[in-house]
């Protein structure tokens, strides 16, 4: 009996596996966004460049700047000697095997084409950084945007005007935002994809209820729009356009909060 007692105190206090927390190395403005909230700051060596930029990151720069930074070559990440390296699936396979050769893995992430795609990215990542609690957290602080930006009631015509002159497509992840926001893509009932281009002509031509002005170019700024009656014109942080992930929270509020106001 003292055998069983002894042999089951011991099995009880048995540590668990342990859990591994890498180094990482991130080559993306939108895996930046998610591992500065799912992995130990000590944990991330490098964020890309792109996030200290106000024009191309989706992340807070003051944060960004507390991270070390890459131009994204194999030299710079090698100096750092990451266990991980992350990076979107545009990653060049010259770069992709340069890495390989060097015995670094290399894990990539898409564009998120949905508000899933994305949970399923920041679970991967969190997973990655050994850290899913964070994640789920993350997650839930999506969900949670996504719920309480939902309009119920009948959708306006809206157009997200990006820089360049291009609208969204149909199946774009701010696509699925605006329609969860109560805004109907009028440029793709118009029948525009992914990246076309709209005329100031073209969108006088038709105007829709509200005008999601996230480029800088002459044309969405022209005093004609200042006339359309009917047309409520607000601007929309590009910052919010591109990432997942976090990005969610802020675009959905923001779209939440636009059509508030055009009620």
């Amino acid at each position: 009996m003292l055998s069983l007692l002894l042999a089951a105190c011991t099995a009880s206090a048995a540590p668990g596996p342990e859990v591994v927390h890498p180094t990482i190395v991130s080559l993306n403005p939108c895996t930046d966004a998610i591992l500065a909230e799912v992995a130990g700051p000590d944990q991330v060596l490098a964020l890309s460049h792109y996030s200290r930029d106000p024009r191309a990151s989706s992340m807070d720069v003051s944060i960004a700047r507390t991270y070390g930074t890459t131009g994204g070559t194999v030299e710079e990440v090698l100096a750092l000697d990451p266990q991980i390296v992350v990076g979107g699936t545009f990653l060049p396979p010259s770069t992709r095997a340069a890495f390989a050769r060097l015995g670094k893995r290399v894990e990539t992430v898409g564009i998120a084409m949905s508000v899933q795609d994305s949970i399923a990215q920041v679970r991967q990542l969190a997973a990655l950084a050994g850290h899913p609690e964070r994640g789920e957290a993350l997650v839930r602080r999506i969900e949670s945007a996504v719920a309480r930006g939902h309009w119920a009631g009948r959708p306006v015509p809206a157009i997200l005007w990006q820089p360049g002159g291009i609208v969204p497509g149909d199946g774009a992840l701010v696509s699925q935002l605006m329609a969860n926001a109560g805004l109907a893509n009028q440029s793709a009932q118009r029948g525009m994809g992914q990246a076309d281009y709209l005329s100031l002509e073209r969108l006088l031509s038709d105007p829709p209820r509200v005008l999601l002005v996230a480029g800088d170019d002459r044309g969405q700024h022209h005093p004609a729009l200042r006339g359309v009656a009917g047309m409520a014109t607000v601007p929309f942080d590009p910052a919010l356009l591109y990432c997942g992930g976090p990005t969610i929270v802020r675009a959905a509020d923001r779209l939440a909060s636009v059509r508030r106001a055009v009620s």
